[in-house]
């Protein structure tokens, strides 16, 4: 934590040109993706295995504390990938880095070009939620805002579990082999760490159609205010059902995860290949963040590898597992109390369907 706020002072402090400013830049956005990659996919697990928990993370992100961070959120993934790519370019055409001044002030102007009309797109979902449909009482905003980061409580613990776990592997591997004193030089190229090199350029360049196209989808098409108020899912065929009369996330989940074509469940697939490549990709990024910072101190830099390794294990398998288990209807019905729950904190009346829905369970 000294180093990385060491990296912040003296950045701030030299300010230097635009190269340095695209470095600092591709790496915050890159851990911010990296840690919303996190909340994201353990949250959607809920979606399968406890539905209730779902309904309440999508109710936190609708909060307005969220919308702003979702904002943030797509600038960070876009200016990451076109920043990327020009990292790439650049690294298999190494006579063009006199132009990367150049190029660094292009990916500015292509992200800002390429968020005006995404922006437009979620604002007008947002204005819908927020004015239009007044779906959060204004007396009750702030319950809201306090709901939705308690909601992420488990989350938190669950990375504090993740890092303890981390810094037990780190000591038992340090036990075993034996420290010397560290040097802060960096070692040797080994051909492991040529693999990642080759591998991040080619897995950012596989990435691309993935994640934009999830962006445009999830974001856009319908954004995160439409999970719990859209009668069909985008991507999907009305062969596949519309959502109930009370429309719910986990229903949303449901219906887009059981959609299939030609015998192949399109979004699963999808999903899956998305989640491998991300993950992989986005913590061996941050792997190459922490091991910057700590290459001062051996203990230090096996902890920030086992961390980055043992979260990434933990995502692959919660999410792999959400993906791959067969659905069942019960999900919907599970989500259903907790539905009811979100609308009495936002100071909403329950739909009559509703009412009729848990009338009928009891």
């Amino acid at each position: 934590m000294t180093s990385l706020v060491l990296t912040v002072r003296e950045t701030l402090r030299y300010r230097g040109a635009i190269g340095q400013w695209s470095w600092v830049l591709h790496r915050l956005t890159g851990v911010g993706v990296v840690l919303f990659l996190a909340l994201h996919v353990i949250d959607t697990s809920w979606a399968v295995f406890y539905p209730d928990l779902y309904v309440k993370a999508i109710a936190a992100y609708q909060s307005p504390l969220f919308t702003i961070g979702e904002f943030g959120l797509v600038f960070a993934v876009v200016y990451h990938a076109f920043n990327g790519i020009r990292i790439v370019i650049f690294d298999y055409k190494p006579a063009l880095w006199r132009h990367q001044g150049q190029a660094a002030v292009a990916v500015l102007v292509l992200t800002l070009l390429v968020l005006a009309p995404v922006f437009l797109g979620m604002l007008s979902h947002v204005v819908d939620f927020y004015v239009t449909e007044a779906a959060i009482a204004g007396d009750k905003m702030l319950d809201v805002v306090v709901f939705s980061i308690l909601e992420q409580l488990p989350f938190i613990a669950g990375f504090v579990g993740v890092l303890a776990a981390a810094i037990v592997l780190a000591a038992l591997y340090s036990l075993i082999r034996g420290d010397a004193p560290a040097r802060g030089n960096y070692p040797q190229a080994s051909p492991i760490e040529r693999f990642w090199w080759s591998f991040m350029r080619l897995s950012g360049i596989l990435i691309l159609p993935l994640v934009f196209g999830h962006l445009a989808l999830m974001h856009v098409v319908q954004g995160v205010f439409d999970i719990t108020a859209a009668q069909a899912v985008a991507g999907t065929m009305s062969s596949n059902g519309t959502i109930g009369a009370v429309p719910s996330a986990v229903e949303f989940v449901y219906h887009r995860w059981s959609y299939a074509a030609g015998g192949l469940f399109v979004w699963r697939v999808y999903d899956l290949f998305l989640l491998v490549l991300v993950t992989i990709h986005g913590f061996n990024g941050l792997r190459y963040v922490l091991t910057d910072y700590t290459s001062g101190n051996n203990f230090a830099r096996r902890t920030a590898v086992a961390l980055c390794t043992v979260m990434a294990a933990v995502l692959l398998a919660v999410g792999g597992a959400s993906l791959l288990v067969p659905l069942e209807k019960d999900i919907v019905d599970e989500a259903m109390a907790a539905t009811a729950e979100i609308y009495e904190l936002r100071g909403e009346e329950l739909p009559p369907e509703l009412e009729a829905f848990l009338s009928n369970d009891e």
